[in-house]
Parts: structure tokens; sequence; C-alpha cells
């Protein structure tokens, strides 16, 4: 099946990369042995199919970058190496940091910083940090009613939305959480409008308290706007999901807690207001399952030594 659709791939059919993708999500594991293949072929669109490269493959995308054979290709190339996530790749990234390669005047941002595609850093201490979980729950929505006297966004007075209320003693919160580092309940509070033009930073305590940041920036683009009522739902922790690269930013049924995000732009991890080092990733809320014609998605983030969190936006 997968030689099929590699085939199929290799003459422009959109619908063999949509397939092989969905694997990549469910059981990347499963593309292993193919993905030399794939690489023959110059199919490095998109870069998560190589999630689960072994050495061999990584070895030889560094080589090419070294080799400064396919400059053109080093923005596709970086993005693969990061979701690899493997050694030989960070060592390589790491270095080019330093040292870019060719190719490197036509990027935007440093090789190391591509990690984040990834689901990981490198903090200033030189240490790896990941940003994400291994273990992932499908967040199911549940009618909740509004509080007639609940805070409001001070930009555009719309009741604020509780976009998250955990616990740990729950397992499965405390599994998806595990990475962050965070004890207690977490309670996220954001504005479901004003959250889809700028980054919105709240203050938390695991004692479950919530506080619009005070340093938050209204963008100039955002002029007056009425006030809106947030969605009457909020996120519980469902089932499992088979692996920790299944939330979708697209379909009903995408919302995940845990997990890796499905990002509709480019990578977005939100960076701390206290430290500026990249926040933890909690988990993806589909405006799929907020609405009937809901569309994008809001991505959750927390810093558990600095006390914030975070909510952004993205659609197509």
């Amino acid at each position: 099946m997968i030689e099929e659709l590699i085939s199929k791939v290799s003459v422009g059919e959109d619908d063999a990369i949509e397939e092989l993708s969905t694997i990549a999500d469910t059981d990347p594991g499963r593309l292993t042995p193919y993905l030399s293949s794939l690489l023959d072929r110059d199919v490095l669109w998109p870069g998560k199919l190589y999630r689960a490269a072994d050495a061999d493959v990584v070895r030889r995308i560094v080589e090419r970058i070294d080799g400064g054979r396919a400059p053109d290709q080093l923005n596709q190339l970086l993005v693969i190496l990061a979701h690899t996530a493997h050694p030989m790749a960070e060592s390589a990234m790491r270095r080019w940091s330093a040292r870019p390669p060719a190719g490197a005047d036509k990027l935007y941002v440093g090789a190391l910083t591509y990690a984040r595609e990834g689901g990981w850093t490198v903090g200033p201490e030189g240490r790896r940090r990941d940003l994400c979980g291994s273990t992932a729950y499908r967040w199911v929505m549940r009618e909740t009613p509004r509080r007639a006297d609940g805070p409001t966004c001070p930009w555009c007075a719309s009741p604020l939305w509780t976009a998250a209320d955990l616990d740990t003693a729950d397992p499965a919160v405390g599994t998806a959480l595990e990475h962050t580092g965070w004890s207690g309940r977490l309670v996220i509070e954001t504005c479901h409008f004003c959250a889809c033009y700028t980054t919105l930073y709240s203050r938390v305590t695991p004692a479950g308290a919530t506080a619009w940041w005070t340093g938050n920036t209204r963008p100039g683009y955002l002029g007056s706007a009425e006030a809106e009522d947030p969605p009457a739902l909020a996120p519980v922790p469902g089932e499992a999901r088979q692996s920790p690269y299944q939330a979708s930013g697209w379909d009903r049924g995408g919302s995940t807690l845990g997990g890796r995000p499905d990002w509709i732009q480019d990578a977005e991890h939100a960076d701390c207001p206290g430290c500026h080092q990249a926040m933890d990733y909690v988990g993806l809320i589909g405006g799929a399952d907020l609405d009937d014609y809901g569309e994008g998605a809001y991505y959750l983030h927390l810093h558990q030594p600095c006390g914030f969190a975070a909510v952004n936006y993205q659609q197509s």
C-alpha cells in the first residue's frame, strides 16, 4: 500500500500525500522503511512525513545540506530535520546556527529556530527542551453556562471565555501536562475574539486562579469592536488518542489535550513574557468543534516557572 502511495506521489497525486500524512499522524513508524525512497524522489513536503526517520535518512539529509547541493531546498530540509527530532539533526542544526550552510541567506530565521516546527527548542543554557507531550487525549466539548458577573475583555468588553479548566489530579490531565511541570488546577481564560488577532497572556496559579495580563498589547489594526458572547462550550478530556499527532485544526473532533499541535500555518509556540523562553504546548481547540461554521484553531500554552498561560489562533 505505501509503495503504491509513493509511486502516486511521484507523479503529483495530492490524494496520495494526504494518505501518507494520515499514516504519519496515526503511526509514523510505518513510514520509516520508505523514507529513503521518498528522499530519493525529492518528496520533501510535508516535513511531518519524516517524523520517524532513522539515522541513515537523517545523515543523508545532513550531508545534502553540508554539501551545498540543494540550497534551494534548505527550508524544507530544515523542517524535516526538526520533525525527526533526532540527536544527529539537533547537532547539525546547532552547528549551522553558528556556521550557516549554503542557502541560509534566503531564510527568515536561523537554523535552530526551525526546531519549533518539531515541537522542541534549545534554551539559553544550551539544553534541549521538548515543548510538547508524548500523550494526547481527545477534547470533548461540553455546554457550560455563561457567568453573568464574570470578567470581561479590557479591549472589546466581551465576556472572557474559559478555554480550559484542568486539574492534574485527573490522571489524563496529569499525563498530558507532565512535560510542563504543572501540578494543581489550571484555568485558562481568554478573549475568544481578540485572541484571533494577537497572542493573549494570562497569569495563572496552581490554585486555579487566572487573570488577564496587564502587559497584553492591543494591536494597532484592531479597531473598535462590539462585545460578543464567547462559546458556551468548554473542553473536557475524553479518550486517549492513538498517537500524539492526531490533533486537527481543520476537522470536527480534532480538539486535543496534550500531544503535538496541528499548525494551520507555521509553528507559533508562544514566548513567555516573563523570561522570553518558549512556552510549553497544552492543547488545541478547533473552531469546527465550537460552531457548525467554525474555522481555525486556538492553541493553548503554559510556562510553569513564570506562571503564565497564553492563547493564540491560526486560520487558513
